[in-house]
């Protein structure tokens, strides 16, 4: 492994000095070459009040630090087997609690990350190994650990041609085989809308195939622009075409600068791909070189949009408030919620289209008509 992977890059100015690095690059990762994220301003905060990082947290937010006995026994598991966890990597406020309730979120294909979403602790660079033995080590540690629900995520890794899935699907035939009976979750990269790539994961059975949609359409480009809403939100409606009985969820976090009408719209939006479950929980900034928070979202609101979601919009089940993320209470839900049939939306939308991220700067980004518009294009 050379310096430049474990430790942030510098940039060079046009006169050759070094200044420091811009955007957010942690060191000691072990799976590729570290780069900065870029700019922690985005468009959709200007002129808004953000919250200083320095800042008090509500009350609601207070978690008690980790560290109980199966807490160390499972970290100690994760580095034996040199194994990854998306709850250490993006500082869930969870982990205690789910660590000691022995459960925990798997991050395959690595730590380093091909995009460089504005609000995610995983550091972004360049791969630089694919561990095909990996499947078979997580398997291993979700027998030693007598698992009845698994959740698999994973980081980007869109030098790949299959963005990873061949390991997805690898890793769930794993478990099955290893521990009958363990319920798998996965929670997918869009993989850049490859369909076949979607139907590798979905043919080797998971229970719940999940993909974050993260934001509202307007500060999709900014915060997340390695991917696309239209495509993120089909890319599940797509599931419900090659498997109509399972289960599909996704995750939006709050706090960021969205507007409540756009909340509703992404939520009438993911309905119309017959999302089955939708989390939704605060944003909490990892450092300071991510985007702000641009308010603390009230236990009461998240109740709110969780009555709207299920009452009103027909989500077979929301997971809302401020602590919530894409795995918490995974098990109850793959044990009592029954997936609902396909959507308006099962094909995969915008995956021949450039994501923000990717587009040259001499290019014009075109502006799509909302599914079902009648407008002339």
């Amino acid at each position: 492994m050379t310096d430049t992977a474990t430790r942030p890059p510098r940039d060079e100015t046009v006169s050759g000095e070094a200044e420091a690095p811009r955007g957010y690059a942690p060191s000691g990762k072990d799976t590729g070459v570290v780069k900065p994220k870029g700019t922690s301003k985005i468009r959709a905060h200007e002129g808004l009040e953000t919250v200083d990082i320095r800042a008090r947290k509500p009350s609601w937010l207070k978690v008690r630090s980790p560290g109980g006995d199966n807490y160390r026994k499972l970290k100690h598991l994760m580095r034996e087997e040199s194994l990854h966890t998306v709850c250490e990597e993006a500082g869930c406020p969870n982990i205690g609690e789910c660590w000691e309730a022995g459960t925990a979120t798997f991050m395959i294909l690595g730590d380093v990350c091909t995009r460089a979403c504005k609000y995610c602790g995983v550091a972004h660079g360049m791969p630089t190994e694919l561990d095909e033995d990996e499947p078979r080590r997580v398997a291993g540690t979700v027998a030693r650990m007598e698992l009845e629900h698994v959740v698999i995520t994973s980081v980007n890794r869109d030098e790949l041609e299959d963005g990873g899935a061949g390991i997805y699907a690898e890793t769930i035939r794993q478990i099955h085989a290893a521990v009958p009976g363990c319920s798998v979750e996965v929670l997918i990269p869009d993989f850049k809308g490859n369909e076949d790539a979607l139907g590798t994961v979905v043919d080797a059975e998971p229970q719940i195939l999940g993909h974050n949609l993260e934001t509202v359409e307007r500060l999709h480009p900014d915060v997340r622009p390695g991917g696309r809403y239209w495509r993120s939100i089909s890319f599940l409606g797509a599931v419900k075409k090659l498997r109509p009985e399972m289960l599909t969820k996704t995750g939006i976090i709050l706090g960021m600068g969205e507007r409540p009408e756009e909340i509703r719209q992404a939520m009438v939006d993911l309905r119309e791909a017959s999302v089955d479950i939708l989390t939704l929980g605060q944003y909490l900034r990892p450092s300071p070189m991510h985007i702000p928070v641009a308010r603390w979202v009230t236990p009461d609101e998240f109740a709110e949009w969780k009555r709207v979601g299920e009452e009103e919009l027909g989500f077979r089940h929301v997971e809302s408030g401020p602590l919530v993320r894409s795995s918490y209470h995974a098990k109850d839900q793959a044990r009592e919620v029954v997936a609902g049939g396909p959507g308006a939306i099962t094909d995969v939308m915008e995956a021949d289209i450039p994501a923000p991220a990717e587009m040259k700067l001499n290019l014009v980004q075109i502006e799509l008509d909302r599914p079902g518009s009648d407008e002339d294009a």
